[in-house]
Order: C-alpha cells, then structure tokens, then sequence
C-alpha cells in the first residue's frame, strides 16, 4: 500500500480516542512570546500561568507540574519518603504499579469494586500490615473512589494516601475538586486524556513543603547554583507542552459537553440490554465523561468481549481493552503475585472493553458502533 492509500485508510479508523486540539492559530500566538524569550523550559511564564490556572480550574491547594503523570507519582512516592509496602490496585495502567516498584517499594494488591471498578474499600484492613505505608488507589474511568472510607482507614493505620488521579481530570465530588483528596493526587495531561499538554502530568498536594521537595526533585535536586539537596532526576514540563496545556484549559468546559453527548447516545443505545454492564452514574460525582467501559458476560450477552472487539475491528472501529491485563500479571514481575487474590479484577479485566470517546464522534458513529455490538448477539 502506497503512501497516499495509508493516509486515506487512516482517516476511516475509528481510534477509542482523539486528541482535542485548539485552533493552529491559536496555539501558535500562545507560542509567539517564546521566540522572543528563548525561554523554553524552567518554570518560563507558560509553566507558571498553567500551574497557576490549573490550581484554581482543579480546586486544589497547591500543585506541581510535571513532565508526564508518571513522574508525577513516582515523584510523590519519593518525596515522600515512603519505604516498605504499598497497598494498590491491579486494575490500572502499567504506570501506577511501575512507579511503585521502580520507588523500591512492594505493591499489595486489593480487589476492585465490580461496579466503579476502583478500589474495594471493605478489603483493605486485611491487607495491612507493620511493613505497610502507604495506599495508592484509582479513580476509574472517572468514577471516583471510596474517598471517605479509604482516608478513615489511612488515619486510624497512620499511613499516607496517594490518589491516580489519571482518568479523574475535572471531576468533583459533593462539590470538592477530586485533586484535593489525600496527602497527594496524580493526573495525567497526555494527549489521550479529557485534557492534555500533549504530554505532561500534576501533582496536587497540601503541604506546601513537599511542593518544595518535589520542585527541587523533578529539577536533579538542585537548590541553587552549586547544591544539591535531593535525588532527583528530570521532570520538567516544557513551555510548548505549557501553551498547549493553556489553549486547552480554554475549551475544556465545551469539550466535556460534547463528550457528555456521546456518553448519553451511548447509554441510549446499549442501557437495559442483557450481558452489558456500563459505567455507573455515581451519585454526589460531577464526572468528566473520560472513557466508554462496556463489560460483556458472554453467557448473558451471547458473545465474549474479544469477539466484539473483533467485530469492531473489522469495521475499522479501534477499541481498547483497558486495562487489560492486570497489572499482576506483567511478566516483568515474574511471577510474584497471584492474579486469583482479586476475582472480581480479574474478571472484568478479561469482559472490559472501553469504546470510542471523543468530543468530535459523530453521533451517527455512535450508533454504528452500537448497532455492530448489538449485532453480536446470539
């Protein structure tokens, strides 16, 4: 296939996302004081101006910007201090268990909640123990976390709460921006997410002293010109992820709308029908419509969740199997956890399928979709 033939090709697929993007013109006249600075990286005034903007846009005390999300909690687990066992969840991007084991500490993984997919709060006690630190839960999909429960049991046991706030960008929770919870929240601004830097990630935080900690970390841990204090590496977000991330901030609020309207034909569509279990509406959560899960019971539904992502497949529509598979089971752990201690992540993990989610999908895309899983059925 010549070049010309790949790129009409390309245009037909139907990707699970799409990157929202300003208008070129605008993103290159939020650029234009950079060629007069030559000021690119290190905290410029792009870097200050989003820090600032996103702290009020999240609802958060203080926060860090950083290179990309996992530095931001790779970073965090850091500063903190933090050593010995951390409870988590296996249900998550590589990116959450791999910032814990490469911060020399050992993941303890709890079951997930079959609904929100987030972390089963009545199985954390059991899996505390004198070597315990710190729990790292996940919001999911925009589904928020047992907020309360976790941070009741994290204060009877003294140890540290550390949200992945990755999938969680803007949504709120009895009215409190999901940032503001724990000692430290991590989101992700890639180019994938509800709202993005092209890459880039946030650390929100409350003690303004960790946000010294962790400035001087992402830095080398350099403080002045000839000490350094901290060990550090390079975590800095650059002035054109910067700009890209303040064109952005401006459309956010539109762009949620438009992915609320493809949600809502989604549920239209795929709602009531037996063998489909969508994502929760969860009470109290202002949520961000970031993902599509649809998880397949294939005895009820008639068909397993890798034949309809067959079916899609083969009409060029990409969706993803996410998070797929647990993060337990990456063979680079060799073999060090049992993916049984969590049925019920084991489980969706093996039936989950997130759909194409993105502001600009055609409704009548929607219904294409919807009308080839539909057509799965036995």
């Amino acid at each position: 296939m010549d070049f010309h033939k790949m790129m009409k090709s390309s245009e037909k697929t139907i990707n699970v996302t799409r990157s929202s993007m300003p208008d070129f013109t605008e993103y290159t006249e939020e650029l234009r004081s950079l060629w007069d600075s030559r000021w690119l990286t290190n905290n410029g005034s792009k870097h200050r101006e989003l820090k600032a903007a996103l702290a009020q846009y999240l609802g958060v005390d203080c926060l860090e910007l950083l290179v990309n999300g996992h530095m931001a909690i790779e970073l965090s687990l850091q500063a903190l201090g933090l050593r010995g066992e951390v409870i988590t969840t296996p249900f998550t991007f590589a990116s959450t268990t791999q910032a814990i084991v490469r911060s020399g500490l050992t993941p303890v993984f709890c079951d997930i909640d079959p609904v929100t997919y987030t972390m089963d709060t009545s199985k954390i006690e059991e899996r505390i123990t004198d070597r315990t630190c710190a729990i790292l839960p996940v919001h999911v999909y925009g589904n928020v976390c047992g907020v309360e429960a976790i941070e009741s049991i994290a204060a009877k046991h003294g140890l540290r709460v550390l949200y992945d706030a990755a999938h969680a960008f803007g949504v709120r929770y009895r009215g409190r921006g999901i940032g503001s919870f724990g000692d430290v929240s991590c989101f992700s601004f890639h180019a994938t997410k509800v709202f993005h830097t092209i890459e880039g990630g946030g650390a929100c935080f409350h003690d303004a002293a960790l946000g010294v900690k962790l400035a001087r970390m992402k830095d080398f841990g350099i403080n002045g010109p000839e000490a350094v204090d901290e060990i550090g590496g390079n975590g800095k977000m650059n002035e054109f992820c910067a700009a890209m991330g303040l064109c952005n901030l401006r459309h956010i609020d539109g762009e949620l709308q438009k992915r609320r309207q493809v949600v809502e034909r989604y549920r239209a569509r795929l709602e009531g029908i037996a063998g489909i279990q969508l994502n929760p509406a969860q009470p109290e959560v202002e949520t961000n419509y970031a993902y599509f899960p649809a998880v397949f019971d294939p005895e009820t539904f008639g068909a397993s969740r890798d034949q309809v992502s067959d079916a899609l497949e083969a009409r060029g529509i990409k969706p993803r199997k996410y998070f797929y598979p647990l993060t337990s089971t990456f063979s680079c752990y060799g073999g060090r956890f049992d993916p049984a201690e969590t049925p019920a992540a084991l489980r969706v993990s093996r039936q989950v399928l997130t759909l194409p989610l993105y502001a600009d999908l055609p409704l009548e895309t929607v219904d294409q979709i919807c009308g080839i899983i539909l057509g799965c059925q036995n």
